[in-house]
């Protein structure tokens, strides 16, 4: 399998810059204006049937709620998303109430397109974002206790990066995207 370890050129740098840290500096900080500024690059991502079932739970360093949600992240994540300067569970609307109806078959995909449209916002702003899934979901759950029907799927840890990007981030190829779907098993 063929990988390029840089972007493209023409691609929009603020894609082309994007990367996950494993350190944040845990004296920046993101204000208010800078949290509603990410919620509303959320709150315009596209979504089926414009269902827009996504919601979060906010946490900043200093701030009960951020202490709810820490208590819940594993060693490995704790190391390093402790630090940001804001914590964001992501839930996603996936049945109607407590029945088996589905609320939208495109539920987490949409929520994928929210934090999506998140992380390139912090981008422009100048933050650097990290979505993880290393934490107790169960205790999580127990500790906000979401609406029927809405379910945790992730967290985000937005701030200032602490550390560079690695120098070659490795990255499936062009070819292999449009190839490895229906490639024939040997």
């Amino acid at each position: 399998m063929q990988r390029d370890l840089e972007p493209s050129g023409g691609i929009h740098p603020l894609l082309a810059g994007r990367f996950s840290p494993y350190r944040f500096d845990p004296t920046a900080t993101v204000d208010d204006h800078s949290l509603g500024l990410l919620l509303e690059a959320a709150r315009w991502a596209p979504s089926a049937g414009n269902s827009q079932p996504w919601g979060f739970f906010t946490g900043r360093p200093g701030e009960p709620d951020h202490e709810r949600v820490v208590r819940h992240l594993a060693p490995s994540s704790a190391r390093w998303a402790t630090n940001a300067g804001l914590l964001v569970v992501t839930l996603t609307r996936r049945r109607v109430d407590d029945s088996e109806l589905l609320y939208s078959e495109f539920a987490d995909y949409d929520l994928g397109q929210a934090i999506a449209h998140m992380t390139v916002q912090a981008e422009a702003m100048g933050l650097a974002s990290h979505q993880f899934r290393a934490f107790d979901l169960e205790g999580l759950t127990k500790e906000l206790s979401p609406n029927p029907g809405w379910e945790i799927v992730s967290m985000v840890a937005l701030g200032k990066a602490a550390d560079e990007p690695l120098e070659s981030r490795d990255r499936r190829s062009v070819a292999d995207l449009l190839a490895a779907p229906w490639a024939l098993s040997e």
